[in-house]
């Protein structure tokens, strides 16, 4: 057998090497190696090959054997036998299950299949055990279509309105930088393999600025920290205009050829003094002014973006702002200039194919924000709404964790007369108000490919390892129920593998993922270094004719946030929840070592604050809001500023102090653009237990 198509062989008796894919909701899209010694995967490390991954991991998936081996893994099928909520289940097997599932599925069906709603998100990103069968099933059943935009819909709205796509600066040439600006974003912890380009680019003579809220790790690193207020971003960003406007630190000739737009962004940019925008970040006028000037000023200068920024009312807005920079200055001429948020619009994944909408064969199913699921499961049937939801299909989610405003997704989800399946990996919050919990394969048990949103590369990933116990793929439970429904078209009989083919078709050589485990797309060095923007004009669009015919303002503005700093007497205390260094959204919370290393859950204040209301470090407090209270300990230093906390996220609620994480006090209001969560507009006042 040809050895490109199999693992390849390392010293030791009956020891291999299988190269994969890490499948979580991270830029970096490492590529992996996975140790085998007699059928038990021992060691994953970075495949040094990838110039990405460079071999090395972050600690969370360096420990990704003691994920798949947890002693906590769920490994049969589970019956409720107990309320919901209570976590009592009883083992059933796949045959059982899998019937009785799909015929309540059914009965709902017949009467209106938009009854039910399949949720779902990143708790994998691969293509194939993500939205693959799952698409197909539940667009031939004719289920609610779940509008998947609890994390990034904002900013690539933003993106796609201004730049044509989900698209950027490639990563590598961050490291040939003079300036980096880290906007909105904790590299350290969200990126490291960015950051170690940033740092290649600092010992080369880089100046590095964070901009952020919080004193994060990253910002300790940085040679600046703009420490701004939260949802106030689109303000700095056209102060800085404003400078590069007023000091002509302009690229005329680039503006004229590849912008559109600019006399009226210019005309608005002059509003907003470094003075101005100073009142509203919360942050010095002479601090912006010289901000203002590196970036106009360096060559060649590089925005790393990330989506803290957007989780705000304005954060469509924040992002178009940002966006409109690199255009202003030219940046783009370079290939180490520009701006990097996603790289994932270069990627021709064939999602059609994939998930076959056809299958809706004329029906449009109404469509429901997994933002708002915890009002929308406690809807009553209406003609504006349609049926209440009678069934929920959770996999790659664990919504009672990470939705908005969580008393009432645990309300909803609570319902006796809500039929709930889980798919998942370990017994989380969601899983506990099941009906049914499928065991599910973690990333070492199955196929998948990955596009990324850091870099430009597929990356394939094979099984290492047999599925534990009755562990099955997301695909096969949807192939089985699609079976038991009576679905007969030939797609749901499609391989893994196959899947995996399909994804990119012809536009990626699945040879050489076999040999390699990864393959890049060829994008040149500097994207748009003439333009060629993929926007209906192919250009820079400052000003979006498709936002002006929605009725919404063509120029990217500041919007105030829904609950700005300041503006309430009972809830003083803006909160944002960025991710706590050792989880990633609510995945690796349940092991131990990374619970351990985390401590408890936090919220951080500042020293002033703190001593305002007698709070001293260690304490256990109440942080609460209209929405409801979040017990936690305080941990009072520099990394909050005055005013604002910060509430390190996403605890199980379980592992909680009172059965709580922060998303009790969060709202399910939208953002201006993208329909996306508001997660960091949120106001709270925090009090000793």
């Amino acid at each position: 057998m040809n050895e490109s198509l199999i693992e390849r062989s390392v010293p030791g008796a009956g020891s291999r090497q299988v190269r994969g894919a890490c499948p979580h909701d991270c830029p970096d899209t490492c590529a992996l190696l996975t140790t085998v010694e007699d059928g038990r995967a021992v060691k994953v490390q970075g495949n040094p090959l990838h110039i990405a991954t460079a071999g090395v991991l972050c600690p969370k998936v360096s420990r990704y054997t003691e994920r798949t081996y947890h002693e906590g893994r769920l490994l049969q099928p589970l019956r409720r036998v107990g309320p919901k909520g209570s976590g009592r289940f009883e083992p059933v097997s796949w045959d059982a299950a899998l019937s009785d599932i799909a015929a309540r599925l059914g009965a709902i069906a017949a009467r209106d299949p938009q009854a039910i709603l399949p949720y779902s998100y990143c708790g994998t990103m691969g293509l194939v055990q993500g939205e693959s069968m799952a698409g197909r099933f539940f667009h031939k059943l004719g289920a609610s279509l779940l509008d998947r935009t609890i994390c990034a819909s904002a900013g690539a709205e933003a993106l796609v309105q201004t730049l044509g796509g989900k698209v950027g600066m490639k990563v590598e040439f961050f490291a040939e930088a003079k300036l980096i600006m880290v906007w909105g974003g904790n590299a350290i912890t969200s990126s490291v393999h960015f950051w170690r380009l940033a740092q290649e680019a600092k010992r080369q003579g880089a100046r590095l600025v964070c901009i952020d809220p919080r004193r994060t790790e990253t910002a300790e690193k940085c040679h600046e920290h703009v420490q701004l207020l939260p949802g106030t971003d689109a303000a700095l960003a056209l102060a800085l205009m404003h400078e590069l406007v007023t000091h002509d630190w302009l690229d005329t000739d680039y503006i004229a050829q590849h912008t559109l737009g600019f006399e009226a962004l210019r005309e608005r940019a002059l509003r907003w003094t470094p003075e101005r925008a100073a009142a509203v970040c919360g942050v010095p006028a002479g601090q912006i002014r010289a901000l203002a000037r590196d970036y106009g000023t360096t060559t060649p200068a590089a925005i790393r973006l990330n989506y803290g920024m957007q989780r705000v009312r304005g954060g469509g807005n924040a992002v178009r702002a940002v966006a409109c920079l690199p255009a202003l200055t030219g940046a783009w001429r370079h290939r180490a200039g520009g701006l990097l948020l996603s790289s994932s619009g270069f990627f021709p994944a064939d999602r059609a194919t994939l998930q076959r909408p056809d299958l809706l064969a004329g029906r449009t199913p109404r469509t429901i924000n997994m933002v708002t699921i915890g009002d929308d499961l406690l809807r009553p049937p209406s003609a504006g709404f349609g049926p209440a939801i009678e069934a929920v299909v959770v996999y790659n989610s664990n919504p009672l964790a990470v939705a908005p405003e969580s008393a009432k997704v645990v309300q909803g989800f609570a319902r006796e007369d809500l039929f709930t399946v889980v798919m998942e990996q370990f017994q989380t919050d969601t899983a506990d108000y099941a009906d049914y919990v499928l065991p599910a394969t973690t990333q070492l048990e199955h196929w998948d490919i990955h596009g990324t949103y850091g870099h430009t590369d597929v990356v394939l990933n094979r099984p290492a390892i047999a599925p534990l116990g009755q562990a099955r793929t997301n695909t096969q439970v949807f192939r089985e129920l699609a079976q038991r429904i009576g679905f007969a078209d030939a797609c749901f009989g499609d391989s893994d593998e196959a899947l995996c083919r399909q994804a990119f078709g012809k536009h990626v050589d699945f040879q050489a993922l076999l040999d390699h485990g990864f393959a890049s797309l060829g994008i040149p060095d500097a994207p748009f270094a003439e333009g060629r923007f993929p926007t209906p004009s192919g250009r820079c669009e400052f000003f979006s004719a498709r936002l002006a015919r929605q009725g919404l303002d063509g120029l990217p503005d500041h919007v105030p946030n829904y609950e700005p700093s300041g503006s309430s007497a009972r809830y003083p205390l803006a909160m944002i929840s960025p991710p706590a260094r050792n989880f990633l959204n609510s995945t690796f919370v349940n092991v131990q070592s990374l619970r351990d290393a985390e401590g408890e859950p936090l919220i951080e204040m500042h020293p002033q604050d703190a001593a305002q209301r007698g709070i001293v470090d260690g304490q256990a407090v109440r942080a609460f809001n209209d929405r409801g209270e979040y017990l936690c300990k305080a941990s009072v230093s520099q990394r909050a500023r005055p005013g604002v906390v910060n509430g390190l996220g996403i605890w199980w609620r379980k592992f909680g102090m009172e059965g709580t994480n922060v998303n009790q006090l969060t709202s399910q209001r939208l953002t201006d653009l993208g329909r996306a969560p508001v997660f960091y507009d949120c106001l709270v006042e925090v009090r000793p237990a």
